[in-house]
Protein backbone atom coordinates (compact mmCIF):
# COMPACT_ATOMS: atom_id res chain seq x y z
CA UNK A 1 0.00 0.00 0.00
CA UNK A 2 1.28 3.45 -0.92
CA UNK A 3 0.82 5.77 2.04
CA UNK A 4 0.88 8.95 -0.03
CA UNK A 5 -2.12 9.98 -2.12
CA UNK A 6 -1.80 10.17 -5.90
CA UNK A 7 -2.35 13.46 -7.70
CA UNK A 8 -5.81 12.25 -8.72
CA UNK A 9 -6.69 11.32 -5.14
CA UNK A 10 -5.50 14.71 -3.89
CA UNK A 11 -7.84 16.27 -6.46
CA UNK A 12 -10.74 14.13 -5.22
CA UNK A 13 -10.12 15.20 -1.63
CA UNK A 14 -9.77 18.87 -2.56
CA UNK A 15 -12.88 18.88 -4.76
CA UNK A 16 -15.17 17.13 -2.28
CA UNK A 17 -13.91 19.14 0.69
CA UNK A 18 -14.49 22.39 -1.21
CA UNK A 19 -17.98 21.19 -2.13
CA UNK A 20 -18.81 20.43 1.50
CA UNK A 21 -17.47 23.75 2.74
CA UNK A 22 -19.26 25.82 0.08
CA UNK A 23 -22.47 23.87 -0.53
CA UNK A 24 -23.13 22.06 2.76
CA UNK A 25 -21.82 24.20 5.64
CA UNK A 26 -23.98 27.26 4.80
CA UNK A 27 -27.21 25.26 5.26
CA UNK A 28 -26.29 23.33 8.40
CA UNK A 29 -27.66 25.73 11.03
CA UNK A 30 -31.01 25.97 9.25
CA UNK A 31 -31.35 22.19 9.03
CA UNK A 32 -30.23 21.75 12.64
CA UNK A 33 -32.86 24.17 13.93
CA UNK A 34 -35.76 23.08 11.70
CA UNK A 35 -35.00 19.37 11.41
CA UNK A 36 -35.84 19.62 7.71
CA UNK A 37 -33.92 19.88 4.45
CA UNK A 38 -35.81 22.24 2.11
CA UNK A 39 -36.50 20.51 -1.20
CA UNK A 40 -34.92 23.32 -3.20
CA UNK A 41 -31.71 22.91 -1.19
CA UNK A 42 -31.59 19.13 -1.61
CA UNK A 43 -32.16 19.37 -5.35
CA UNK A 44 -29.51 22.06 -5.74
CA UNK A 45 -26.95 19.91 -3.89
CA UNK A 46 -27.85 16.97 -6.11
CA UNK A 47 -27.60 19.04 -9.31
CA UNK A 48 -24.21 20.49 -8.42
CA UNK A 49 -22.88 17.07 -7.46
CA UNK A 50 -23.96 15.72 -10.85
CA UNK A 51 -22.24 18.63 -12.58
CA UNK A 52 -19.02 17.73 -10.76
CA UNK A 53 -19.34 14.16 -12.01
CA UNK A 54 -19.39 12.69 -8.49
CA UNK A 55 -22.98 11.44 -8.36
CA UNK A 56 -22.99 7.64 -7.84
CA UNK A 57 -19.20 7.68 -7.86
CA UNK A 58 -19.32 4.40 -5.91
CA UNK A 59 -20.55 2.60 -9.05
CA UNK A 60 -18.45 1.23 -11.93
CA UNK A 61 -18.17 3.02 -15.25
CA UNK A 62 -19.94 0.10 -16.94
CA UNK A 63 -23.26 1.30 -15.47
CA UNK A 64 -22.56 5.03 -15.67
CA UNK A 65 -20.75 5.63 -12.39
CA UNK A 66 -17.38 7.26 -11.89
CA UNK A 67 -15.67 3.93 -11.31
CA UNK A 68 -13.72 4.99 -8.24
CA UNK A 69 -11.69 2.40 -6.39
CA UNK A 70 -12.60 1.51 -2.81
CA UNK A 71 -9.79 3.73 -1.52
CA UNK A 72 -10.87 6.63 -3.74
CA UNK A 73 -14.46 6.32 -2.57
CA UNK A 74 -13.35 6.10 1.06
CA UNK A 75 -11.65 9.48 0.55
CA UNK A 76 -14.91 10.89 -0.85
CA UNK A 77 -16.87 9.61 2.14
CA UNK A 78 -14.24 10.91 4.55
CA UNK A 79 -14.64 14.45 3.23
CA UNK A 80 -18.43 14.18 3.19
CA UNK A 81 -18.22 13.18 6.85
CA UNK A 82 -17.27 16.78 7.64
CA UNK A 83 -20.78 17.95 6.76
CA UNK A 84 -24.35 17.39 7.94
CA UNK A 85 -25.56 13.93 6.93
CA UNK A 86 -29.01 15.33 6.21
CA UNK A 87 -27.43 17.45 3.48
CA UNK A 88 -24.57 15.26 2.21
CA UNK A 89 -27.10 12.48 1.61
CA UNK A 90 -28.10 14.33 -1.57
CA UNK A 91 -24.53 14.18 -2.85
CA UNK A 92 -25.81 10.82 -4.10
CA UNK A 93 -24.36 7.40 -3.24
CA UNK A 94 -26.96 4.74 -4.18
CA UNK A 95 -26.70 1.38 -2.40
CA UNK A 96 -24.00 -0.82 -3.99
CA UNK A 97 -26.38 -3.73 -3.52
CA UNK A 98 -28.19 -2.54 -6.66
CA UNK A 99 -25.37 -4.10 -8.66
CA UNK A 100 -27.25 -7.37 -7.99
CA UNK A 101 -30.04 -6.18 -10.33
CA UNK A 102 -30.71 -8.41 -13.33
CA UNK A 103 -32.83 -8.20 -16.46
CA UNK A 104 -35.42 -5.44 -16.47
CA UNK A 105 -34.39 -4.48 -12.92
CA UNK A 106 -31.31 -2.84 -14.44
CA UNK A 107 -33.42 -0.36 -16.39
CA UNK A 108 -36.04 0.12 -13.66
CA UNK A 109 -33.78 0.52 -10.65
CA UNK A 110 -30.02 0.34 -11.16
CA UNK A 111 -29.48 2.77 -14.04
CA UNK A 112 -32.05 5.39 -12.87
CA UNK A 113 -30.41 5.31 -9.41
CA UNK A 114 -26.97 5.89 -10.92
CA UNK A 115 -28.29 8.75 -13.05
CA UNK A 116 -29.97 10.33 -10.03
CA UNK A 117 -33.47 9.92 -11.47
CA UNK A 118 -34.60 7.63 -8.64
CA UNK A 119 -33.39 7.44 -5.04
CA UNK A 120 -33.25 4.31 -2.92
CA UNK A 121 -33.20 3.33 0.76
CA UNK A 122 -32.23 0.12 2.52
CA UNK A 123 -34.58 -1.59 4.99
CA UNK A 124 -33.43 -4.36 7.29
CA UNK A 125 -34.02 -3.34 10.92
CA UNK A 126 -37.22 -4.18 12.81
CA UNK A 127 -38.42 -3.40 16.36
CA UNK A 128 -37.30 -6.88 17.52
CA UNK A 129 -34.59 -7.52 14.95
CA UNK A 130 -31.68 -5.11 14.91
CA UNK A 131 -28.32 -6.88 15.00
CA UNK A 132 -30.21 -10.22 14.96
CA UNK A 133 -31.18 -10.09 11.29
CA UNK A 134 -32.54 -13.63 11.31
CA UNK A 135 -34.93 -12.61 14.06
CA UNK A 136 -36.98 -10.51 11.65
CA UNK A 137 -40.74 -11.02 11.67
CA UNK A 138 -41.66 -9.10 8.52
CA UNK A 139 -42.52 -11.99 6.23
CA UNK A 140 -43.66 -12.89 2.74
CA UNK A 141 -45.77 -15.87 1.72
CA UNK A 142 -46.60 -17.22 -1.74
CA UNK A 143 -50.16 -16.66 -2.89
CA UNK A 144 -51.52 -16.81 -6.44
CA UNK A 145 -48.09 -16.51 -8.00
CA UNK A 146 -47.21 -13.39 -5.99
CA UNK A 147 -45.52 -12.66 -2.70
CA UNK A 148 -47.78 -11.25 0.00
CA UNK A 149 -45.85 -9.24 2.59
CA UNK A 150 -46.90 -8.34 6.13
CA UNK A 151 -44.94 -6.69 8.92
CA UNK A 152 -42.90 -3.57 9.53
CA UNK A 153 -39.41 -2.09 9.47
CA UNK A 154 -38.11 0.83 11.50
CA UNK A 155 -35.04 3.13 11.70
CA UNK A 156 -35.01 3.28 7.89
CA UNK A 157 -32.77 6.16 6.84
CA UNK A 158 -33.58 8.03 3.65
CA UNK A 159 -36.99 6.44 3.15
CA UNK A 160 -38.69 9.84 3.47
CA UNK A 161 -37.61 10.79 -0.06
CA UNK A 162 -36.79 7.37 -1.57
CA UNK A 163 -38.56 6.32 -4.77
CA UNK A 164 -38.04 2.66 -3.92
CA UNK A 165 -36.82 0.61 -0.98
CA UNK A 166 -34.49 -2.41 -0.91
CA UNK A 167 -36.14 -4.59 1.75
CA UNK A 168 -34.95 -7.78 3.44
CA UNK A 169 -37.88 -10.06 4.30
CA UNK A 170 -38.25 -13.52 5.83
CA UNK A 171 -39.52 -15.99 3.22
CA UNK A 172 -39.33 -19.25 5.13
CA UNK A 173 -37.72 -21.11 7.98
CA UNK A 174 -35.38 -24.08 8.30
CA UNK A 175 -34.91 -26.38 11.28
CA UNK A 176 -31.28 -26.55 12.35
CA UNK A 177 -29.44 -28.13 15.32
CA UNK A 178 -29.38 -24.65 16.84
CA UNK A 179 -33.11 -24.10 16.33
CA UNK A 180 -35.27 -22.49 13.63
CA UNK A 181 -33.35 -20.38 11.11
CA UNK A 182 -35.09 -17.79 8.91
CA UNK A 183 -34.55 -17.73 5.17
CA UNK A 184 -34.23 -14.17 3.90
CA UNK A 185 -35.07 -12.72 0.48
CA UNK A 186 -34.35 -9.22 -0.83
CA UNK A 187 -37.17 -7.31 -2.54
CA UNK A 188 -37.37 -4.05 -4.48
CA UNK A 189 -40.49 -2.18 -3.36
CA UNK A 190 -41.71 0.96 -5.11
CA UNK A 191 -43.17 3.87 -3.17
CA UNK A 192 -46.92 3.86 -3.71
CA UNK A 193 -47.25 0.09 -4.02
CA UNK A 194 -50.68 -0.91 -2.59
CA UNK A 195 -50.36 -2.19 0.95
CA UNK A 196 -47.04 -0.40 1.47
CA UNK A 197 -46.90 2.67 3.73
CA UNK A 198 -43.97 4.92 4.68
CA UNK A 199 -44.49 7.06 7.76
CA UNK A 200 -42.38 9.28 9.97
CA UNK A 201 -40.27 7.48 12.53
CA UNK A 202 -38.72 8.47 15.84
CA UNK A 203 -37.12 11.77 16.78
CA UNK A 204 -33.39 11.27 17.10
CA UNK A 205 -30.90 13.52 18.87
CA UNK A 206 -28.27 12.52 16.29
CA UNK A 207 -28.16 13.94 12.76
CA UNK A 208 -31.21 16.17 12.79
CA UNK A 209 -32.87 16.39 9.41
CA UNK A 210 -31.57 12.95 8.46
CA UNK A 211 -34.80 11.17 9.22
CA UNK A 212 -35.52 7.59 10.06
CA UNK A 213 -38.82 6.22 8.85
CA UNK A 214 -41.17 3.33 9.61
CA UNK A 215 -42.28 1.02 6.80
CA UNK A 216 -45.53 -0.92 7.11
CA UNK A 217 -46.66 -3.81 4.91
CA UNK A 218 -50.31 -4.87 5.00
CA UNK A 219 -50.98 -7.65 2.47
CA UNK A 220 -48.60 -5.92 0.06
CA UNK A 221 -48.41 -8.01 -3.13
CA UNK A 222 -45.20 -8.22 -5.13
CA UNK A 223 -44.43 -10.29 -8.24
CA UNK A 224 -41.27 -12.39 -8.64
CA UNK A 225 -39.82 -9.58 -10.77
CA UNK A 226 -39.29 -7.60 -7.54
CA UNK A 227 -36.94 -10.17 -6.03
CA UNK A 228 -33.34 -8.93 -5.97
CA UNK A 229 -31.01 -11.89 -6.38
CA UNK A 230 -32.32 -15.37 -5.63
CA UNK A 231 -35.35 -16.33 -3.53
CA UNK A 232 -34.04 -17.15 -0.03
CA UNK A 233 -30.70 -15.71 -1.14
CA UNK A 234 -30.91 -12.46 0.81
CA UNK A 235 -27.87 -13.27 2.95
CA UNK A 236 -25.75 -13.91 -0.12
CA UNK A 237 -26.76 -10.54 -1.57
CA UNK A 238 -26.15 -8.90 1.81
CA UNK A 239 -22.71 -10.41 2.35
CA UNK A 240 -21.52 -9.56 -1.15
CA UNK A 241 -22.51 -5.91 -1.17
CA UNK A 242 -23.15 -4.50 2.32
CA UNK A 243 -19.52 -4.29 3.45
CA UNK A 244 -19.56 -0.73 2.06
CA UNK A 245 -21.88 0.58 4.76
CA UNK A 246 -19.40 -0.19 7.55
CA UNK A 247 -16.53 1.47 5.68
CA UNK A 248 -18.79 4.48 5.17
CA UNK A 249 -19.39 4.83 8.92
CA UNK A 250 -15.64 4.56 9.56
CA UNK A 251 -14.59 7.07 6.91
CA UNK A 252 -17.27 9.60 7.79
CA UNK A 253 -16.33 9.29 11.47
CA UNK A 254 -12.76 10.20 10.53
CA UNK A 255 -13.87 13.20 8.46
CA UNK A 256 -16.11 14.50 11.22
CA UNK A 257 -13.38 13.97 13.82
CA UNK A 258 -10.96 16.05 11.75
CA UNK A 259 -13.46 18.90 11.55
CA UNK A 260 -14.08 18.74 15.29
CA UNK A 261 -10.35 18.61 15.96
CA UNK A 262 -9.84 21.83 13.98
CA UNK A 263 -12.24 23.55 16.38
CA UNK A 264 -10.41 22.13 19.40
CA UNK A 265 -6.99 23.13 18.09
CA UNK A 266 -8.02 26.68 17.24
CA UNK A 267 -9.81 27.20 20.55
CA UNK A 268 -6.83 25.85 22.52
CA UNK A 269 -4.55 28.29 20.71
CA UNK A 270 -6.84 31.31 21.20
CA UNK A 271 -8.64 30.89 24.53
CA UNK A 272 -6.72 32.38 27.47
CA UNK A 273 -6.91 31.52 31.15
CA UNK A 274 -4.50 32.49 33.90
CA UNK A 275 -2.68 34.77 31.47
CA UNK A 276 -1.87 32.29 28.71
CA UNK A 277 -3.47 30.18 25.99
CA UNK A 278 -5.08 27.05 27.41
CA UNK A 279 -3.17 24.98 24.85
CA UNK A 280 -0.02 25.66 26.87
CA UNK A 281 -1.43 23.76 29.82
CA UNK A 282 -0.41 20.12 29.81
CA UNK A 283 -3.97 19.02 30.60
CA UNK A 284 -5.12 20.45 27.26
CA UNK A 285 -2.01 19.94 25.13
CA UNK A 286 -1.89 16.23 25.93
CA UNK A 287 -5.56 15.89 24.92
CA UNK A 288 -4.71 17.55 21.60
CA UNK A 289 -1.84 15.10 21.09
CA UNK A 290 -4.02 12.09 21.89
CA UNK A 291 -6.82 13.28 19.61
CA UNK A 292 -4.70 13.69 16.47
CA UNK A 293 -2.95 10.39 17.11
CA UNK A 294 -6.27 8.55 17.31
CA UNK A 295 -7.67 10.32 14.25
CA UNK A 296 -4.64 9.43 12.15
CA UNK A 297 -4.75 5.83 13.38
CA UNK A 298 -8.45 5.52 12.46
CA UNK A 299 -7.80 7.13 9.07
CA UNK A 300 -5.08 4.66 8.12
CA UNK A 301 -6.98 1.69 9.53
CA UNK A 302 -9.96 2.62 7.35
CA UNK A 303 -7.98 3.27 4.18
CA UNK A 304 -6.11 -0.01 4.71
CA UNK A 305 -9.39 -1.95 4.83
CA UNK A 306 -10.53 -0.27 1.60
CA UNK A 307 -7.14 -1.05 0.03
CA UNK A 308 -7.60 -4.73 0.84
CA UNK A 309 -10.88 -4.72 -1.08
CA UNK A 310 -9.14 -3.15 -4.07
CA UNK A 311 -6.53 -5.94 -3.92
CA UNK A 312 -9.21 -8.64 -3.76
CA UNK A 313 -8.06 -9.66 -0.29
CA UNK A 314 -10.33 -10.78 2.58
CA UNK A 315 -11.29 -7.67 4.53
CA UNK A 316 -14.22 -8.55 6.78
CA UNK A 317 -12.21 -8.35 10.00
CA UNK A 318 -10.31 -5.25 8.88
CA UNK A 319 -13.53 -3.43 7.96
CA UNK A 320 -15.07 -4.36 11.32
CA UNK A 321 -11.94 -3.08 13.10
CA UNK A 322 -12.11 0.19 11.17
CA UNK A 323 -15.79 0.71 11.94
CA UNK A 324 -15.29 -0.15 15.61
CA UNK A 325 -12.22 2.00 16.19
CA UNK A 326 -13.24 5.01 14.09
CA UNK A 327 -16.72 5.31 15.61
CA UNK A 328 -15.40 5.01 19.16
CA UNK A 329 -12.56 7.40 18.34
CA UNK A 330 -15.10 9.97 17.17
CA UNK A 331 -16.90 9.71 20.50
CA UNK A 332 -13.68 10.37 22.40
CA UNK A 333 -12.66 13.27 20.15
CA UNK A 334 -16.01 15.04 20.32
CA UNK A 335 -16.16 14.60 24.08
CA UNK A 336 -12.62 15.91 24.57
CA UNK A 337 -13.35 18.88 22.30
CA UNK A 338 -16.44 19.74 24.31
CA UNK A 339 -14.36 19.54 27.48
CA UNK A 340 -11.79 21.94 26.01
CA UNK A 341 -14.56 24.40 25.14
CA UNK A 342 -15.97 24.07 28.65
CA UNK A 343 -19.48 25.41 29.21
CA UNK A 344 -19.56 27.06 25.78
CA UNK A 345 -19.23 23.64 24.21
CA UNK A 346 -22.76 22.82 25.33
CA UNK A 347 -24.24 26.01 23.88
CA UNK A 348 -25.63 26.08 20.36
CA UNK A 349 -23.52 29.14 19.55
CA UNK A 350 -20.94 26.57 18.49
CA UNK A 351 -21.57 23.29 16.60
CA UNK A 352 -19.62 21.29 19.19
CA UNK A 353 -22.72 20.04 21.01
CA UNK A 354 -24.13 18.95 17.64
CA UNK A 355 -21.02 16.97 16.81
CA UNK A 356 -21.15 15.43 20.28
CA UNK A 357 -24.78 14.32 19.82
CA UNK A 358 -24.25 13.16 16.26
CA UNK A 359 -21.29 10.99 17.26
CA UNK A 360 -23.37 8.77 19.51
CA UNK A 361 -25.24 6.90 16.80
CA UNK A 362 -22.10 5.83 14.93
CA UNK A 363 -21.44 3.10 17.53
CA UNK A 364 -24.93 1.71 16.96
CA UNK A 365 -26.02 1.73 13.34
CA UNK A 366 -24.60 -0.51 10.61
CA UNK A 367 -23.60 -2.97 13.31
CA UNK A 368 -23.03 -2.02 16.93
CA UNK A 369 -19.57 -1.94 18.48
CA UNK A 370 -20.42 -5.23 20.15
CA UNK A 371 -21.26 -6.83 16.79
CA UNK A 372 -17.98 -5.56 15.31
CA UNK A 373 -16.07 -7.09 18.22
CA UNK A 374 -17.92 -10.36 17.60
CA UNK A 375 -16.92 -10.31 13.91
CA UNK A 376 -13.29 -9.57 14.76
CA UNK A 377 -12.95 -12.21 17.48
CA UNK A 378 -14.78 -14.85 15.41
CA UNK A 379 -12.43 -14.25 12.48
CA UNK A 380 -9.42 -14.77 14.76
CA UNK A 381 -10.70 -17.73 16.76
CA UNK A 382 -12.44 -19.87 14.12
CA UNK A 383 -9.22 -20.95 12.36
CA UNK A 384 -8.07 -22.27 15.75
CA UNK A 385 -11.25 -24.28 16.23
CA UNK A 386 -12.56 -22.03 19.01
Amino acid sequence: MQFGLTEEQEMIVSTVRSFVENEIYPHEDRVERSGEVPREVSQEIKRKCQELGFYACNFPESVGGAGLSHVDFALVERELGRGSMALTHFFGRPQNILMACEGEQVDRYLLPAVRGERMDALAMTEPDAGSDVRGMKCSARREGGDWVINGSKHFISGADHADFIIVFIATGEDDTPKGPKKRITTFLVDRGTPGFTIREGYKSVSHRGYKNMILEFDDCRLPDAQVLGEVDGGFEVMNEWLYATRITVATMSVGRARRVFDYALSYAAERKQFGQQIGKFQGVSFQIADMITEIDAADWLTLASAWRLDQGLPANREIASAKLYASEMLARVTDATLQIFGGMGLMDDFPIERFWRDARVERIWDGTSEIQRHIISRDLLRPLGA
